[in-house]
């Protein structure tokens, strides 16, 4: 094996033992790689080197071929897959499971408002029932966020209200990055055809995309918050200044 093929790097093949290894012929190898089918090799000093990835692949493509696929179908296929995979970059919670007697002291509700709560809760999403008396929770980092909210004096009714807000307004945030996606990333990417050579770029551009957007909108959102509390602050500081002129019998301002 070359110097060049001894990286750490589970690429280790060139094409011809590609072949031997997946029973497959190397002019048959070059025709799916052609078509898109087979992920590009990893080019080191010249040479390409296929890994297991690529045995899998192939193994995929000869066992769909032998329940009748042919090979556009197999490419649409794949392509459906790796648009699976590349999707699968943007973070999903791992869900959290909490009765309902959990549910009301976490977020002190009193049992009288309790069927009220949970049901506007289930509309928006923040509950699913999984169970009688038992709720799974889509994000508990978004649970967190509402118990501390509690904690700090906030009625979960009114944590809810911002939470209803906070997700109609994201809504159009994230419709407009993935608009953005579509029409300048994924778009050209398709009207190429979909080359196979061009999947990594695309891989990584779907990879940024959630950080790219969750950036972008946090650092709108902290300072409009800013804008938004001085002002509402400086609201109040006045009226508390003009109270306390009215109170001493002088003016508030000479």
């Amino acid at each position: 094996m070359s110097q060049a093929a001894t990286v750490d790097s589970p690429n280790q093949l060139t094409i011809e033992q590609l072949a031997a290894e997946s029973g497959m012929t190397v002019r048959n190898i070059r025709s799916h790689q052609a078509r898109g089918l087979l992920a590009p090799p990893e080019v080191r000093v010249r040479v390409g080197y296929y890994g297991p990835g690529h045995i899998t692949q192939l193994r995929m493509i000869r066992d769909l071929q032998a329940q009748g696929f042919n090979l556009g179908g197999i490419k649409r296929l794949l392509d459906e897959q790796r648009f699976r995979g590349a999707l699968a970059h943007i973070r999903d919670e791992r869900p959290a499971t909490l009765t309902v007697g959990e549910l009301g002291r976490r977020f002190r509700i009193e049992p009288a408002q309790a069927p009220a709560i949970l049901a506007r809760a289930e509309r928006l999403g923040v509950l699913v029932r999984a169970g009688d008396g038992v709720y799974e929770v889509p994000s508990p980092s978004l649970l967190a966020v509402a118990e501390e909210a509690v904690g700090r004096g906030i009625p979960a009714a009114a944590a809810l209200d911002v939470f209803e807000a906070a997700e109609r307004h994201c809504d159009a945030v994230a419709q407009a990055f993935v608009e953005l996606f579509v029409a300048q990333v994924l778009g050209p990417f398709e009207r190429a055809g979909m080359p196979a050579e061009r999947w990594p770029a695309l891989e990584q551009a779907t990879e940024r995309l959630a950080p790219l957007a969750s950036g972008a909108l946090v650092a709108i959102f902290e300072r409009r918050l800013r804008e938004q509390a001085e002002a509402a602050f400086g609201a109040v500081a006045s009226r508390i200044g003009n109270g306390a002129g009215t109170r001493s019998g002088r003016p508030a301002h000479r």
